[in-house]
């Protein structure tokens, strides 16, 4: 059994301190742990900084959005590769009051939002020692997938890649974490229901274009590009407001009557 095997493994650990009994590698920007031959767990994080309501911070935010965002990017990073969350960590390096309560609210919203319990799945530590005059924080996420289930690499030759959400970040644009044009945790939920869908992607600072080989390079092919010009795929992302979804063709109109948000072909995977 899978127990026996785990608490087999758990005593050699603790007997000899060899981290090669559970093997560990990264897959885009997860660290995977297996625990058993077809058990992973799979750790997620972000971080932001100089974003917030302090003095010195570079760009406002109302704290309790910033941590909506902030625990949005993890999220969608664990929730698209097919794995459940199960534990948020928040690392924040400000004060508890007032400006922690707010953020944790937002994280633990966001963690609802994502499909987990409640508040109870939520842990961190603020900065009570020194006054912070400018607002950092990270979010880690720990979950759990079966084998079977992870979805990096499972796009095939011929597959189109669309964007889902439009590409927004500051400070060119004032990402609301309600924003109807961009996407969210949902709209990942959403694509990993749908039976069609064959890898998930968010993308972030690095924009859609980079994005685009990470899909094809995780499953052995090359992305061509279409000729867009409803986004622009070298453009930040920012919080993952819009992320790549890799399909056949056939299921595009469909994809398009399950999704409310806006999307746009980006190319084909050959």
């Amino acid at each position: 059994m899978a127990s026996d095997l785990l608490l087999k493994k758990y005593l050699q650990l603790k007997d000899s301190n060899d981290l090669n009994i559970f093997p560990i590698k990264s897959v885009r920007d997860l660290l995977l742990t297996e625990l058993t031959e077809e058990i992973w767990i799979v750790v997620s994080s972000d971080s932001d900084g100089g974003i917030g309501p302090k003095k010195y911070d570079t760009v406002f935010s109302p704290p309790y959005d910033l941590g909506r965002l902030a625990a949005r990017v993890p999220l969608m990073e664990m929730i698209a590769s097919g794995s459940s969350p199960i534990i948020v960590v928040d690392v924040l390096a400000v004060e508890m009051d007032p400006t922690g309560k707010e953020i944790i609210k937002g994280v633990i919203d966001e963690a609802v939002e994502a499909g987990m319990n409640n508040s109870t799945v939520v842990t961190g530590s603020t900065e009570d020692n020194v006054q912070t005059v400018q607002t950092g924080m990270g979010v880690v996420i720990i979950g759990l997938v079966e084998k079977k289930d992870f979805n990096p690499g499972k796009s095939v030759k011929g597959d189109i890649v669309v964007s889902i959400g439009k590409p927004k970040s500051a400070p060119e644009f004032k990402v609301l974490y309600n924003d109807p044009e961009i996407a969210n945790t949902k709209t990942v939920r959403l694509l990993n229901q749908l039976p069609f869908v064959h890898d998930i992607l968010p993308v972030g600072s690095k924009g859609i274009k980079h994005e685009f080989y990470e899909i094809g390079k995780s499953a052995g092919l090359l992305p061509y590009y279409f000729d867009v010009e409803e986004v622009d795929i070298s453009k930040s992302a920012g919080p993952s407001t819009c992320c790549l979804v890799s399909l056949n063709k056939k299921y595009f109109k469909k994809l398009k009557s399950n999704i409310d948000k806006p999307i746009t072909l980006i190319g084909e995977l050959r």
